[in-house]
């Protein structure tokens, strides 16, 4: 899947302002367009209103994911700042639910950092723990982090 280079600005803006640079987490452009390239991999951008991203609209939020076998993994989340905690975040997970079903696959995966802030977003929607990378993520800072790996059950 390829995306227009404007939608690669908007997931480049929204992630440059929604990722703490003390972590290194945000991916760059060319790993952004790399992924895409592969054909496994999906994005979706949406809106101030939570909807489908529109060329009039401002981009709030986006998720970029890898369809596999029965299982779509969550790649990179962000919703900007200005817009947390007002039910873009779910809208998203709602999104990337729905377009993996249609893919067939029966559970979401994604990996982060110990005490990622978005953890509770995750476990409200359902994603609990099912393994651990201990010191996986370095901080910019030379701490070691862990990973933690999720897992949430696609019903039907």
């Amino acid at each position: 899947m390829t995306s227009p280079s404007d939608d690669l600005d908007r997931i480049m803006s929204i992630m440059i302002a929604a990722f703490d640079p003390a972590y290194g987490e945000a991916w760059t452009r060319r790993q952004v367009e790399d992924a895409l390239l592969i054909g496994n991999c999906h994005y979706h951008i949406i809106d101030e209103n939570g909807l489908c991203l529109s060329d009039s609209t401002s981009a709030t939020g986006f998720f970029l994911s890898r369809t596999g076998y029965e299982e779509e993994e969550l790649l990179l989340f962000a919703v900007h700042p200005d817009f947390r905690r007002k039910g873009f975040g779910g809208a998203l997970l709602k999104e990337l639910t729905a377009a993996a079903r249609n893919r067939g696959a029966q559970r979401l995966l994604l990996e982060m950092r110990h005490n990622n802030p978005a953890e509770s977003l995750y476990r409200a929607f359902g994603f609990e723990p099912i393994g651990r990378r201990p010191g996986y993520y370095r901080a910019r800072n030379g701490e070691r982090l862990d990973a933690i790996t999720f897992a949430c059950p696609i019903k039907r």
